[in-house]
């Protein structure tokens, strides 16, 4: 069985995500070009489009689609406790036909709310990924923190391992993998080249090879989300690109 690919619906960038019409306006170019599912971004719906889940994910599932579903939100507030609107997440991605739902860490403390979340994740039956962001939270450490708690409190939640953040936050990906990598069970596939002090995300065949290199300490059966931009005059012919590139590495 070969990988999976999705596409992150925010690598086509959301003014033309929003021109085109939406989301689910772009999930026709994802299935033409041969992905295996689509990463729907909660941040770029309009208040509207969110009452329209049901209808996106019928959408999703007529093209063959998979599904997985990512909020720009922490898992745990800055006080360190369980983030409220988390069972509001968990409802939609249900209600999308989600695999899973995507968060950041956030504040981590220590294992307190860790019975709670147990018991919202057991009440949802919904599976839950935690990402490294471009925050402090999101830097190895504290990922490291985490994953050694789930594991003591043998919690089902695996981890989204987004390539280029580490760099964002100072750390080396390749010492990420080597710590995080039997957790990981997502990948953000995303080259960075340094600009302006920082980083920028780019395609990964406009970099060097350490990408690659990466890719190959990450569990090989791991679904590759393509997150690092995806512009020209024919999308569907730049995705199936980038598909068939990161299907066959």
């Amino acid at each position: 069985m070969s990988r999976k690919i999705m596409v992150v619906t925010a690598a086509y960038g959301a003014d033309r995500v929003r021109e085109a019409g939406g989301q689910r306006a772009m999930l026709p170019v994802i299935a033409a070009a041969g992905a295996d599912g689509v990463e729907i971004r909660r941040e770029l719906f309009t208040s509207e489009e969110l009452q329209t889940l049901p209808a996106l994910g019928e959408s999703i599932e007529l093209l063959g689609l998979l599904a997985c579903y990512s909020a720009p939100a922490p898992l745990f507030t800055a006080d360190g406790k369980l983030n409220p609107d988390l069972s509001r997440y968990l409802a939609e991605a249900s209600t999308l036909n989600a695999l899973w739902l995507k968060v950041s860490l956030g504040h981590f403390q220590d294992k307190q709310p860790l019975d709670a979340l147990r018991a919202l994740l057991n009440e949802s039956g919904m599976a839950l990924v935690v990402e490294n962001d471009q925050t402090d939270c999101g830097q190895l450490a504290p990922m490291q923190r985490f994953k050694a708690a789930c594991r003591v409190m043998s919690l089902p939640i695996t981890l989204t391992f987004d390539m280029g953040n580490w760099l964002w936050v100072g750390d080396s990906p390749e010492e990420a993998a080597r710590h995080l990598a039997p957790a990981v069970s997502y990948i953000h596939v995303k080259a960075a080249v340094a600009h302006n002090a920082q980083f920028r995300a780019v395609a990964p065949d406009n970099a060097d090879a350490r990408w690659l290199a990466l890719l190959d300490r990450l569990p090989s059966d791991a679904p590759r989300g393509i997150e690092f931009p995806l512009e020209g005059a024919d999308l569907t012919a730049v995705t199936r690109h980038y598909v068939n590139l990161l299907r066959e590495e």
